[in-house]
């Protein structure tokens, strides 16, 4: 992000030299009735997350680097996702407590971008119909999905003063995320039909099976032939990972760097290991086969900041601490409080499905291990405007164990120490502070019970 220092000599650059292309785009506006914590700016493979100065009265302004053509403004509950190019200047305003009725964007490019407002409110509105397309079977679940992109078309084709060649290149987008759609149904059909033998006939997916996966320019273009690219060489990890016994993430370098177009190897090597070097159980093999076959220099110099990081959090190292969080019983605690014993955090939030199930294999570890020299610790990272809904939780399931709330939900110092990406999150610190695992078992996991006999828990 430039400084908004410069912004007024930028303006002033655009009206004098009009032949001259910035490499930055402009985003104004007013958030009414803003949340209590941060408004940020990010990109969707996260390396940009900054934050956006709000000023008391709402208004903000900030550049947006050209280099990433997609961002997401988020207020901590509305994201507001935008599309970029140079000389762009949008004004964005909404209400916070209203965001689907007041959301407005104006200015330069705000054609393009008031388009992809209505179209995630569509798709926003679609999702609250999802298990009941799920439970479809398959010519029923594709029916629906057909008629989805019409919809989603006919959107498209109703929204005036859209250039060309975003028409053409969103056509193909919303091609790409019907079919992708079609990747998701046989594993959502069996949560939510209970029928866990469910397998999809097989032509159901002939169409994604017949893409061209080394199409470039869709690759580039497309989020969704992009995602359907990286579910693509999935499979085959999952079946290099069966055939050879290794660890899935060692599997999915292993066929990400056998992928002969630079550009599709190095975005998927890039992404993988941006969200699970932190999950990694060896970090060490994992960075080395990242670094052997990625060869964008850009990429590899952010993986080895994050390696450093990381090795912050090996084993033995200085755990990172919370601080006077608000403990659900009464009270501050901080980690420091709890030296003496092991300590197995949890960090959950409340609206997280799989941090939920968690709870029950979570109850059964703290009863077996009642009375032993190890306090079993839960941080929610719930935004404090869902505070009441945190205490109703804990209330309502008969948590146990010490509950915490996190100072500052994803931005807390404990959080982005730990470089927590994903939840839920498990953490075992020892009776001096100090690190045994940084991502720890389960309790579902036999490993959570393996690994405390190690310690002799």
């Amino acid at each position: 992000m430039k400084k908004i220092l410069c912004i007024a000599l930028a303006i002033s650059a655009l009206a004098c030299k009009e032949e001259a292309k910035p490499d930055y785009a402009i985003i104004s506006g007013k958030i009414i009735n803003k949340l209590p914590g941060d408004v940020t700016i990010n990109t969707d493979d996260r390396v940009i997350s900054d934050v956006v100065a709000i000023s008391d009265d709402g208004t903000f302004l900030d550049t947006l680097s050209i280099n990433y053509k997609s961002y997401i403004l988020y207020d901590g509950t509305n994201p507001v996702f935008l599309e970029v190019e140079s000389g762009y200047n949008l004004n964005i305003t909404y209400d916070a407590k209203d965001f689907e009725n007041t959301i407005a964007i104006t200015g330069v490019g705000s054609e393009i971008n008031t388009y992809i407002v209505a179209k995630y409110k569509q798709k926003k509105e679609q999702r609250k119909s999802a298990q009941e397309f799920f439970m479809l079977d398959e010519a029923g679940y594709k029916e629906k999905m057909l008629a989805f992109k019409k919809t989603q078309e006919a959107l498209l084709l109703g929204t005036k003063n859209l250039p060309e060649t975003f028409i053409k290149k969103e056509k193909k987008e919303l091609h790409y995320a019907y079919l992708s759609s079609l990747n998701t149904y046989e594993r959502a059909h069996k949560y939510y039909t209970k029928n866990e033998d469910f397998k999809i006939s097989e032509d159901f997916l002939e169409e994604v099976n017949k893409l061209d996966y080394t199409n470039v320019e869709d690759f580039n273009a497309s989020p969704s032939f992009k995602s359907l690219t990286n579910n693509y060489y999935n499979k085959k990890a999952e079946e290099l990972a069966k055939n050879e016994s290794l660890s899935f993430d060692i599997a999915f370098l292993k066929t990400a760097s056998s992928i002969e177009n630079e550009t599709v190897k190095n975005t998927l090597l890039f992404d993988f290991a941006n969200y699970n070097l932190t999950y990694a159980k060896d970090v060490d093999e994992f960075y080395n086969i990242f670094k052997a076959n990625s060869t964008n220099e850009k990429n590899n110099n952010f993986i080895d900041e994050k390696y450093n990081e990381l090795m912050v959090l090996e084993k033995g190292k200085p755990s990172p601490k919370f601080v006077d969080y608000e403990n659900y019983a009464g009270g501050t605690t901080s980690l420091d409080d709890l030296k003496g014993k092991y300590v197995y955090v949890d960090v959950w939030a409340t609206w997280c499905g799989p941090c939920v199930r968690e709870i029950p294999a979570l109850k059964e570890v703290e009863e077996k291990y009642h009375g032993k020299n190890i306090e079993f610790v839960s941080i929610s990272i719930d935004k404090i405007t869902d505070h009441d809904k945190w205490k109703t939780m804990v209330n309502e399931r008969e948590l146990g164990g010490i509950q915490l709330f996190a100072d500052n939900d994803w931005n807390s110092e404990f959080v982005k120490d730990y470089q927590i990406e994903g939840i839920p999150r498990f953490i075992l610190i020892d009776t001096e502070g100090n690190i045994v695992d940084s991502s720890a078992p389960r309790p579902s996991s036999k490993g959570l019970i393996k690994l405390f006999d190690e310690n002799n828990i």
